[in-house]
């Protein structure tokens, strides 16, 4: 492991316990959060009912299936949170037999995105993201990361789990001099995406698109491109693209075996890319120093005596 402990090893956050039905926008400043300190105990004991929820939490959001693992539930499982179900735990726990370092590939991840974020918005100047596939809130979301340098940043996330739009609402806390946004859609339309970020984003300025995780559950190379491509062409030049995509450049029959048994349980099949097939994701941008690397190799903030490690998550950062 590298010495990234503040981004890497922080407590499980507790989780929001209202919801939210449509597609909602925070002009600024927090929301309120009403029972908050019983869903935080409730959080902090790690206890779960039968049927996977927790006391002083609400019931099972409507349309989520707690049947079948979502990859958004299996997640943030890997990351110490709470807004999972047992199917969840048991597929996350199935791909850690085979594939341990997982939580760490899950954690290196979620860092990734914060040196990213902060560096297109103190360096690059970026006062807008895109955030596709944002998965549950944890600890350090896009928002608070860009918002933390500069507080007039706005951001949209974007998620198909309905177990996201239901916890929307602690996506949707921003300061008072930014905007945040929340848009339930699917990674496949991004039309539909770009219509309603629009709302929020002015999509005549550079916008920082983050898609972390997201194109792994796209199969087919020429639609993956194409979601890609139709969202830079919406935004103009200086938007950058940031990505983080699974390989099996660095365990091999290992990550692929643990993909293998995650297709057979999980409804959303996952596919693993070379890092060559994802500069394909790259071209007629300016990829970024270092390039396509494993994630803990991007910028990092500290380097351990032991060095860094090589894990199958790469990632890269682009610019239009």
């Amino acid at each position: 492991m590298t010495d990234h402990a503040t981004p890497l090893d922080r407590p499980r956050p507790p989780s929001r316990d209202t919801a939210l039905d449509e597609v909602a926008v925070s002009p600024g400043g927090p929301a309120e959060r009403p029972g908050a300190a019983a869903a935080a105990d409730a959080a902090s004991a790690g206890a779960h009912t039968s049927d996977g929820t927790r006391p002083g939490l609400d019931a099972v959001p409507a349309g989520v299936d707690t049947s079948v693992p979502h990859a958004a539930r299996i997640w943030n499982f890997w990351l110490g949170g709470e807004d999972n179900y047992p199917v969840d735990r048991a597929a996350g726990e199935q791909t850690m037999r085979v594939l341990p370092e997982i939580v760490d590939i899950a954690r290196h991840s979620r860092a990734f995105l914060e040196r990213a974020v902060r560096y297109l918005v103190a360096e690059a100047g970026i006062r807008q993201f895109l955030d596709v596939g944002a998965g549950l809130p944890t600890v350090d979301n896009t928002h608070e990361v860009a918002q933390r340098v500069a507080p007039e940043c706005r951001v949209v996330y974007v998620d198909n789990d309905p177990l996201v739009l239901a916890h929307a609402q602690e996506l949707l806390t921003s300061t008072p001099e930014g905007m945040t946004g929340y848009v339930h859609a699917d990674a496949r339309d991004p039309e539909a995406i770009l219509r309603a970020a629009a709302a929020t984003l002015d999509l005549t300025r550079p916008v920082g698109v983050i898609m972390l995780g997201v194109l792994p559950f796209v199969g087919d190379d020429a639609e993956a491109r194409s979601i890609v491509t139709r969202l830079l062409d919406a935004v103009p030049e200086g938007s950058h693209l940031a990505i983080t995509h699974s390989t099996s450049a660095v365990t091999g029959d290992r990550v692929i075996e643990a993909v293998r048994q995650w297709n057979a349980v999980a409804p959303a099949p996952y596919h693993l890319r070379t890092p060559g097939q994802m500069a394909g994701f790259f071209d007629g941008l300016t990829l970024l120093d270092p390039g396509i690397v494993s994630c803990p190799r991007w910028r990092p903030d500290l380097i351990s005596l032991h060095g860094l490690p090589e894990m199958d998550e790469f990632c890269a950062l682009g610019r239009k």
